[in-house]
């Protein structure tokens, strides 16, 4: 589970911002108590500002930081796609990172400074029986390991200034760190487009059809897992995931579909075909997956990676949650975060949106605001702790957002607009 994550000078978060998802109020079943920690987790996080005031690039400075652990090793070599804050003196920063997650009721806590150039500092401790302990760590091109891990000393040898250390150790397949990437591999994104050569700085159709085929998978009869609720097959309870989207369609059909190449029309070949079925009537019709309406493809899509979470315990980031899903869909997704039952394993959703009727479905210490200062940065707060003063935990969260109680929202000035159209002197 994500215990808190940070990041400075990183596109318009010039100074430091941290999300964490310790509970505020503990007493509550949404709260998953983690007794090594000492603290509860929250497993739905939102973020709320108006546009352009950096909700994005929260969730893309950790989408990053997981992407740079995957890449750095095969995709990094004469520079470091990092993109600091660009106003101001910022830009002479180093940037930074910090990530902490619990695993197995553990914590452990990732630290990264570099700059475009090189990486400076990196290093990756844990808390057994509460105690912090180094696992590695590294000043420039001088690694200390954990005694007892002789097994990462070849790290040594194919680190570069480039490089970050951990995407060099995961190789080595020491469980210490292995725990660690792979429970931050697991992480799904979506919404984010990707920036140009900057590695992996979103959710573009690559992952796209990853999260696609990891769907087809709980669609097709050869699948062989245990059922993730109660007896039910998981075919059908994908299926009625799905529904929620489009209570028309009554089935899924994965077949083959045979590929005929106009420049050689011998040549055939075949690949996956998704159809969705629909009633029509008395009559069942399959339905091209390219025909959907958007709402309904992007349900398709998330389907697979948010049962594979509920499952393992994992981590999904969505950007822009209300762009494609209708807010009902969009307020059961957030019950099955939140629910002990459908989510054993404390699965977290982390998500900015603008719609604020799911303020209605979250506590107060599951909601950010961010806000854009007069220097392009921007301010990351907690609204439990709005501007020090703590928000009753019985408040309209909808209500106080949209009448300006905690600020984060958008300030609408036409003059300039109606002036340059001549409407106005």
């Amino acid at each position: 589970m994500l215990i808190r994550f940070e990041a400075s000078n990183f596109r318009s978060l010039a100074e430091n911002v941290e999300l964490s998802m310790v509970a505020v109020d503990r007493d509550r079943d949404e709260a998953r108590p983690a007794p090594l920690l000492g603290e509860s987790l929250v497993t739905v996080a939102a973020i709320y500002g108006p546009n352009a005031s950096g909700k994005s690039n929260v969730v893309a400075a950790f989408t990053w930081l997981r992407d740079a652990i995957l890449l750095s090793l095969r995709a990094w070599e004469d520079e470091i796609p990092i993109e600091p804050f660009a106003f101001g003196d910022s830009a002479d920063d180093n940037s930074v990172f910090v990530l902490e997650l619990l695993i197995d009721g553990v914590r452990f806590e990732y630290l990264l400074e570099l700059d475009r150039e090189r990486v400076y500092y990196e290093a990756l401790f844990h808390y057994p029986e509460r105690k912090r302990r180094r696992i590695f760590e590294r000043d420039d091109l001088e690694l200390k390991l954990q005694r007892g891990l002789g097994g990462l000393s070849g790290t040594r040898e194919l680190l570069t200034p480039t490089t970050l250390a951990l995407s060099v150790a995961r190789r080595f397949e020491e469980p210490l760190v292995s725990q660690f990437a792979r429970e931050l591999a697991r992480a799904e994104v979506f919404g984010l487009q990707r920036r140009s050569r900057y590695s992996g700085a979103g959710f573009g159709p690559t992952r796209s059809s990853i999260a696609s085929r990891a769907t087809m998978r709980w669609f097709e009869d050869s699948v062989d897992q245990l059922p993730l609720f109660g007896d039910q097959s998981e075919r059908d309870q994908a299926l009625a995931l799905l529904q929620l989207a489009d209570l028309g369609i009554s089935d899924v059909v994965v077949d083959e579909e045979e590929m005929v190449y106009s420049s050689s029309p011998r040549e055939r070949s075949s690949r996956k075909r998704v159809r969705l079925v629909h009633k029509a009537g008395t009559r069942d019709v399959p339905l091209n997956f390219e025909l959907e309406s958007e709402g309904t493809k992007t349900w398709f899509h998330m389907i697979g990676p948010v049962l594979n979470a509920l499952r393992d315990g994992s981590i999904i980031v969505f950007d822009e949650l209300d762009a494609s899903l209708h807010p009902t869909v969009s307020a059961e997704l957030l019950k099955f975060f939140h629910s002990p039952t459908l989510n054993p394993r404390g699965a977290q959703l982390v998500f900015t949106s603008h719609d604020t009727s799911l303020l209605n479905h979250l506590n107060r210490d599951e909601v950010w605001l961010t806000e854009k200062r007069d220097d392009g940065s921007t301010r990351l707060g907690a609204l439990a702790e709005f501007a020090g003063e703590r928000v009753r935990r019985s408040q309209n969260l909808e209500s106080a957002y949209l009448h300006g109680r905690f600020g984060a929202l958008p300030q609408v000035d036409q003059s300039d607009f109606l002036r340059a159209v001549g409407l106005i002197g």
